[in-house]
């Protein structure tokens, strides 16, 4: 028995482009490749998307999943390593409440916040492996000196920017909005904007982040648990929201 790229990636909750990307890395393997290209998978296939999933569910970076499936690397001494770094990203969230707590009662009370108080717990890097996989070392590397030059305040003006976008994002979803809706995309014009002046992003001709880059951003947004997390506090499924708002935005202005 085998199943159609579609069939799998609606089965398994995932998306088509996210199974061609394990493809590409080698994680998964195509039983067959019709005449038109299309991708068919058997029940070796299936059982292996399952072990991915599971490997991706605990936080596994794919190269590790590769070492994983490939035998290269002990199961449960990965499963140990992932439990420390656990143990540290929940430290990591715990310091992040804390932050937010913080500000929140310093803002009712009128007191101004410190730069260490404002940012404690916030890391930029932990996607440092997902943007050089996707759009190079460069590109990390020109937005992690672009995010290092900011003052505290740039800082904390950006992330507000993006935190407005978010809620924004989670009311059109609770407001039961489609992504083709204009007041959805008019919120998709400010993310665009925002994404815009980030450097290292792979740029069009004319200016302004690609279609290609947009748009996989919002894959990201639905196939990464730490992506997800930035729009799905605001309500269940927004991120699926924002990705369909951004690739149709990409489709009518960047193509």
């Amino acid at each position: 028995m085998e199943w159609p790229i579609s069939d799998l990636a609606r089965a398994s909750g995932t998306t088509t482009r996210a199974l061609r990307h394990y493809g590409d890395l080698g994680l998964l393997q195509p039983s067959r490749v019709g005449p038109s290209g299309y991708r068919f998978y058997d029940q070796d296939g299936l059982l292996r998307l399952q072990r991915i999933l599971l490997l991706r569910d605990l936080g596994l970076p794919l190269a590790t999943i590769g070492e994983v499936l490939a035998g290269e690397q002990d199961a449960e001494r990965a499963l140990e390593v992932h439990l420390d770094l656990l143990k540290q990203e929940r430290e990591r969230l715990d310091r992040r409440i804390r932050s937010v707590t913080t500000t929140l009662a310093k803002r009712r009370g009128g007191e101004q916040m410190t730069a260490n108080e404002s940012f404690d717990g916030f890391d930029h890097t932990e996607y440092k492996e997902e943007v050089e996989q996707r759009w190079g070392k460069a590109a990390y590397r020109d937005s992690d000196a672009w995010w290092r030059a900011k003052s505290p305040e740039e800082k904390r003006a950006f992330q507000d920017a993006q935190l407005a976008i978010a809620a924004d994002y989670g009311a059109a979803k609770q407001a039961g909005l489609a992504a083709e809706d204009d007041r959805v995309q008019a919120i998709a014009q400010r993310h665009y904007d925002w994404l815009s002046g980030i450097a290292g992003t792979p740029q069009r001709p004319q200016g302004g982040p690609t279609a290609e880059y947009f748009a996989g951003l919002g894959e990201m947004y639905v196939e990464d648990p730490r992506f997800t997390a930035n729009y799905d506090m605001h309500g269940q499924g927004t991120a699926k929201l924002v990705r369909d708002a951004m690739r149709v935005y990409a489709e009518r202005h960047l193509s």
